[in-house]
């Protein structure tokens, strides 16, 4: 069986993109063929905190801790933020939601069966 049927491109470099994958032929930054996303390691506790440190004093909720799968955590952080009616995002494993919504966020997170830690006050 010949390499292209394998589906392997023979391209290991290019002057455009840098280093590629030999699998799937897409930019080692990009390629997801040979590495499996892990979950974020956490104490078995969430800890739900405000902080409004950088950000001319708006408070935003984090919420840390949780060990999901990246994917995962996207799709809590999305009915998380549908629940308080608010935007937010996820950075390096950590979700933020714009405003104060400590107590609906413990709430929520108790229900789905977390153990949940008020940190921070």
């Amino acid at each position: 069986m010949s390499k292209k049927a394998e589906g392997k491109t023979g391209i290991v470099y290019s002057t455009e993109h840098g280093r590629m994958c030999p699998v799937c032929g897409k930019p080692h930054g990009q390629c997801a063929c040979g590495q499996k996303q892990t979950a974020s390691r956490g104490d078995g506790s969430v800890r739900v905190s405000l902080e409004t440190k950088g950000r001319q004093g708006k408070g935003v909720t984090l919420i840390s801790g949780i060990a999901v799968s990246p994917d995962e955590l996207k799709l809590l952080a999305k009915t998380l933020k549908q629940k308080c009616g608010s935007g937010g995002t996820v950075k390096n494993g950590v979700i933020e939601i714009q405003g104060d919504h400590r107590e609906l966020m413990v709430e929520a997170l108790t229900g789905q069966g977390y153990t949940v830690k008020r940190a921070g006050g």
